[in-house]
């Protein structure tokens, strides 16, 4: 079926508009609610997380309403990355994980994401089943077996606690000069405690969230800030993270900044001299640079594509055997740690590296060249569907025609925003620019 409120992650829109409101957020919980309470019997427990945006005391009440009235108790952690969430959903025994965000995008949208009991996010199956509970309505419990809720204060703590155990047994980070710019999100008190008490000297950016400006100017997708306080600091590596804290973006200590692809390279090729990389492979999207796959098979390893979508990357690995993967924006996915993308924990592995090496971060952040790779991004009206059009279409095939031998073409729509991404890769940058930008004034043309 075709899914009306589900997109790559979760639920996710402009805060007050549809479907991003406090009465359809009380509908869904009531619908999740109903969903995870029938799996068992007896006591029925969910966490509830969120990142610093305004609109999240909003939704975290409607969805505590709506998860109460079906009988599920209700544990808030406050804001928390979203990582924790997975986490915690396992270590507490909750029958359900929930987390309030909108990930990179700015403060006026939000979202809420599902994981399931087993601390990873729902299918599609469960997605398209839960729709279908929104559509049949609340199922309200009896009135002497409401649910409670509750605030948990501890919750931050042992998420920090788990992240530091996952650097190498007595490795400390004592003498690295490190930039965390956490984008004013949910990791703004977490993250540059987890490096102080490693022994690491931090420089914080972005960690005096307002409710408003989470990731304004700041984090994975804005590291300039970042990348300027490292130069003025003379820092050894920045680390920018997003509102959520589970991608991050790395800077070097000469202010040159490296993608999810370059670390996932550098782990992918240090986990298969340990012979810990399971399986020989990398699990990536379509996304991820060519370069990539090429320094995979340099090595005798293999990269395996995914749609785009951290999830997908994890249905991928866990499908096939797999403990690694990611995606080129900087999610990195280590389910021997944890079951999404975190962050800060792959921070850790890089900065675990420079440690066990002596290395720079200019060297160990540069592991491959890239493919010259062009993405353009084009917002379009609700109601328009410009990539069924004639002549975006036909500005498609022209450009799939040049590319052929030489490069790759990949078009799709945002499953997050309104918004048709156009991306391809080519060693001749003058072809490059001519694809993207031809099928870019196409779309544009027809987007309203």
């Amino acid at each position: 079926m075709t899914r009306k409120l589900f997109g790559t992650d979760g639920v996710r829109g402009k805060a007050n508009t549809y479907p991003m409101t406090p009465e359809l957020a009380l509908t869904l919980g009531a619908a999740v609610g109903r969903h995870f309470r029938r799996e068992h019997q007896g006591v029925h427990r969910v966490v509830i997380g969120k990142d610093t945006r305004l609109s999240g005391y909003m939704f975290e009440n409607a969805l505590t309403a709506g998860l109460t009235s079906t009988g599920m108790n209700v544990l808030l952690l406050g804001p928390v990355p979203t990582p924790a969430v997975g986490l915690l959903t396992t270590s507490m025994r909750a029958d359900l994980g929930i987390m309030i965000s909108a990930s990179h995008n700015l403060a006026d949208d939000n979202g809420i994401k599902f994981f399931g009991p087993d601390g990873f996010k729902l299918s599609d199956a469960v997605e398209a089943q839960i729709e279908e509970l929104v559509d049949e309505g609340p199922q309200p419990a009896a009135p002497g077996n409401i649910g409670r809720a509750k605030r948990v204060d501890d919750g931050r703590f042992r998420y920090q606690e788990r992240v530091k155990s996952t650097l190498p047994h007595g490795m400390r980070l004592d003498g690295v000069k490190v930039v965390i710019d956490c984008a004013n999100g949910a990791a703004y008190k977490t993250a540059p405690e987890v490096l102080w008490e490693l022994g690491a000297d931090v420089i914080p950016v972005g960690t005096t969230p307002n409710g408003l400006n989470i990731n304004a100017e700041c984090g994975s997708t804005k590291p300039q800030i970042a990348a300027e306080t490292v130069i003025a600091h003379g820092a050894d590596v920045g680390l920018c993270l997003d509102g959520d804290a589970d991608r991050i973006i790395l800077i070097d200590e000469t202010g040159a900044v490296a993608d999810g692809d370059q670390i996932m390279a550098l782990m992918a090729a240090r986990w298969a001299e340990e012979e810990r990389l399971r399986g020989g492979a990398l699990v990536a999207t379509v996304m991820s640079n060519l370069g990539l796959e090429r320094f995979m098979q340099s090595r005798g390893l293999r990269l395996e594509r995914t749609k785009v979508g951290d999830r997908y990357v994890v249905e991928a690995m866990r499908s096939r055997g797999f403990n690694l993967g990611g995606e080129q924006s900087g999610h990195i996915v280590m389910t021997d740690y944890a079951t999404t993308g975190d962050g800060l924990m792959a921070g850790l592995q890089f900065l675990a590296e420079m440690v066990r090496t002596g290395h720079p971060a200019s060297r160990l952040a540069r592991n491959f060249e890239p493919v010259p790779q062009l993405l353009k991004n084009v917002r379009y009206a609700a109601g328009k569907t410009p990539l069924e059009t004639l002549a975006v279409q036909q500005a498609i095939a022209s450009a799939e025609a040049d590319l052929t031998g030489k490069g790759r073409l990949l078009i799709r729509k945002s499953g997050t925003e309104p918004l048709i991404r156009v991306m391809a890769e080519c060693e001749d940058e003058g072809l490059l620019t001519r694809v993207v930008d031809g099928i870019v004034a196409e779309v544009k043309a027809v987007a309203g």
